[in-house]
């Protein structure tokens, strides 16, 4: 701390400004109008975001008031820098940005160059100088005034097929009457049409051959014409439809094979060449929208090549059209199209020795070894099996730290890339092919000084992406037993003193369906706002016990000789980020998740339960130690670990992301909630979902700090809660803050170690 307090109390900057220059520490805007009936508010903040882009230089960036780059620079450009001030300018230092860098005259003709573009012609703008001494920065003004808008689009000539076609793509256009005058708006519109033209066949069209033209000299008013129309010398084949002719497929291309000595395979119209079958042609031909005699349409080709490379059997699907004969106005033109396909290795056996730190903070080191096939029988199948072997310790969890894990499991899953059904469907999905698996597994894990839990399982479903953002995944057979062994007599305790408890540990037969729906954005980087939902529904034992007729929990019906669960659960998770800046995010996160047991089922299996605290969830709090409810267990300890679980979660957070230096985040948050159990449990008082739950969720707040490696993320928060919904009521919110403490550090100051963002 006290090294961390020297580095910061030493950023000051200003002894190392050269003379005769100022730093400089950015800029202002500020739009102004008379003309409030035309220009509304709505349109000065688009512009002002939009004459934002043309303000530079960029200052230099700060943290909290100070300049660390900047420092970092200077520090390491002296004379003998030594090697932390080398290595500190060489991670994070940042060339100085002066004020003799500004051009205040240059930028002003860029913000009325900017404005013109936007329909603001006749504005007007003047700069001026703030700040002192070694610190000096600029302020912009401009004035608009009512912008141009549109009166008449016309699009000229007519005589043209391709005209006519753009002429049905205009009835879709935005510029429409009253339309303000916009640069970007004519060239989105101008891509757009581009892109549905290649829909209808126009494989040589280029946007670059239509041009806009404005004209105001009809109108005394600010109100313009709009005239689209082809430029002049377009070529002929830029202006045709074009078929596709010959199609080939090359399923096991590499550069080095030679075409003339294959043999090929024709399936409906479509010839398939290869030495030796690699694979199946007519599993093959399925996966291929494109048919010979339709027209040309760029989808029909970009989602081929969507649904050949989701097979996951290709390392690249390369899709290329060779113009064939002459091209006539009448006739048009015609395509062949060639596919080549290079496979992906057969075989392979990887070796993992991985760091694993899981959300209830388990850490430790796992062993993972992992064999593929691929294109197992000749249909683009994959063979997955794997071996693991981990052990884990729970750190950060207070007194219920040192609870030891053993983890060995076996797995394997078989993949189909196309849907194992009874009638042919996967032709209703274009953007890809659902795929089919089928997996089967064993896991044992051994608590140390508890018990050891036993699971079986295996699953078949589907699953597949309906678009770039949504995402499906459907098992209508999930099975699972799961069996406790070796319980010691300090667990056998805990069981015997609650009985929900042991009702969730006892040998049972899982079986049911489960489905889950993704839709997110947030991997979108160009989008200001995004959001994430997701859907999860996991239902098990209504179908047995459709069959099996009604049960009771003190009556329960049996299959193989065994309880079978019965229960339904769902959530819901919903997540909004909003881009502020570069690299600054306000995420927000809302989930409710309810299971509810039935029939055989008093409480949900164990490992459906919901549980509250840890890193990924309320961050003030150690790992399952809120709830049920205002439930609070007499000591907490390892054994308390199992009681902390419910049948119903709430949960929200909102956390603010910003840069510190590069490679280094920072974040503030706030968490709430808790779980709650849907029936009362004499054991866990205070646990059942009432009307009073509000009051009953737990509140917390930190700061974090994150490494952020492209597509590595270490997160360390550090959080304090600010109410315990275990109080009486009226005494639950916190009233007192003692950092300086022992004891009070021990019991409110919650670290957190995690890979990977919360939300």
């Amino acid at each position: 701390m006290f090294f961390l307090m020297m580095i910061l109390s030493s950023c000051g900057v200003t002894r190392y400004i050269p003379e005769d220059e100022q730093l400089y520490t950015g800029s202002s805007l500020k739009i102004t109008t008379e003309d409030k009936e035309n220009v509304n508010d709505k349109t000065l903040e688009v512009i002002q975001s939009r004459l934002h882009e043309m303000i530079r230089p960029e200052p230099n960036s700060k943290f909290l008031g100070m300049r660390i780059g900047l420092w970092a620079h200077y520090k390491g450009t002296q004379e003998k820098p030594g090697f932390f001030n080398r290595f500190m300018n060489k991670k994070f230092g940042q060339e100085p940005v002066y004020f003799s860098q500004v051009n205040a005259s240059k930028t002003e003709e860029l913000l009325l160059n900017r404005l013109e573009n936007n329909g603001f012609f006749y504005a007007s703008a003047n700069s001026e100088t703030t700040g002192k001494g070694k610190f000096l920065g600029m302020a912009y003004e401009v004035e608009v005034s009512r912008p141009y808008r549109l009166e008449e689009f016309t699009l000229e000539g007519d005589s043209l097929s391709i005209q006519k076609e753009i002429n049905e793509i205009l009835k879709e256009t935005k510029l429409t009457k009253d339309a303000r005058f916009e640069l970007q708006a004519f060239k989105d519109e101008r891509a757009r049409i581009d892109e549905a033209l290649k829909l209808k066949g126009f494989y040589n069209f280029n946007g670059d051959y239509l041009i806009f033209e404005a004209d105001t000299n009809n109108y005394e008013e600010r109100k313009f014409d709009l005239f689209l129309r082809l430029k002049a010398g377009v070529p002929e084949k830029a202006i045709v439809p074009y078929t596709v002719n010959d199609i080939r497929v090359y399923p096991n291309y590499s550069v080095e094979e030679k075409t003339s000595a294959q043999d090929t395979t024709v399936i409906e119209e479509i010839a398939f060449i290869q030495d030796v079958e690699t694979f199946r042609p007519e599993l093959l031909e399925r996966y291929i929208l494109i048919k010979k005699g339709q027209r040309y349409s760029s989808e029909q080709s970009r989602y081929t090549s969507n649904r050949l490379s989701a097979i996951g059997n290709y390392r690249y699907v390369n899709l290329r059209y060779e113009e064939v004969d002459s091209v006539t106005l009448d006739d048009g033109g015609k395509l062949d199209a060639n596919i080549y396909l290079s496979p992906l290795k057969k075989r392979s056996v990887r070796a993992e020795l991985q760091g694993i730190s899981k959300s209830n903070n388990f850490i430790g080191p796992s062993v993972l070894l992992t064999y593929r096939n691929r294109n197992l029988f000749k249909g683009g199948e994959t063979l997955n099996i794997s071996a693991s072997f981990g052990y884990e310790t729970q750190i950060a969890g207070g007194d219920r730290t040192g609870l030891s894990t053993y983890d060995i499991g076996l797995s394997s899953d078989l993949i189909f890339p196309r849907v194992i059904f009874p009638t042919q469907i996967q032709d209703r999905f274009r953007y890809s092919v659902p795929k089919t698996k089928v997996s089967l597994g064993v896991q044992s894990i051994n608590r140390i000084g508890l018990y050891r839990l036993n699971n079986v399982s295996t699953s078949y479903g589907y699953y597949w992406n309906a678009n770039r953002f949504v995402y499906h995944e459907i098992n209508p057979i999930s099975l699972s037993i799961v069996s406790l062994s070796d319980v010691t007599p300090d667990f056998q305790q805990i069981l015997d003193d609650n009985p929900f408890l042991a009702k969730s540990f006892e040998q049972q037969f899982i079986a049911g369906l489960n489905y889950t729906f993704n839709y997110n954005q947030l991997g979108d980087k160009f989008r200001t706002h995004k959001i994430f939902t997701g859907f999860s529904l996991d239902m098990a034992g209504n179908l047995i016990g459709a069959f099996d007729g009604k049960s009771t929990v003190e009556e329960p019906n049996k299959i193989f000789g065994m309880e079978y669960a019965q229960y339904v659960r769902g959530d819901l998770d919903f997540r909004y980020h909003l881009q502020l800046g570069e690299d600054q995010v306000l995420a927000t996160r809302l989930f409710g998740g309810v299971g509810v047991p039935y029939g055989n089922s008093i409480s949900l299996p164990y490992v459906k339960q919901y549980s509250a605290g840890g890193p990924n969830s309320v961050r003030a709090f150690r790992i399952r130690s809120l709830g049920p409810g205002s439930y609070r267990p007499d000591s907490i300890n390892n054994q308390s670990y199992f009681e902390q679980t419910g049948d119903i979660r709430l949960e929200g957070n909102i956390e603010y992301r910003f840069p510190i230096v590069p490679y280094l985040k920072g974040a503030l948050f706030v968490d709430a909630g808790n779980v709650w159990l849907m029936n009362e449990n004499e054991a866990l008082p205070g646990g059942k979902f009432t009307g009073s739950w509000a009051s009953e969720l737990g509140v917390g707040t930190g700061i974090g700090l994150r490494i952020d490696i492209e597509f590595f993320v270490i997160r360390f928060d550090f959080a304090s809660p600010l109410r315990k919904p275990w109080l009486p009521e009226g005494e639950r919110w916190q009233k007192e803050f003692k950092p300086f403490d022992r004891d009070w550090r021990r019991e409110n100051f919650i670290f957190n170690f995690a890979i990977g963002y919360p939300f």
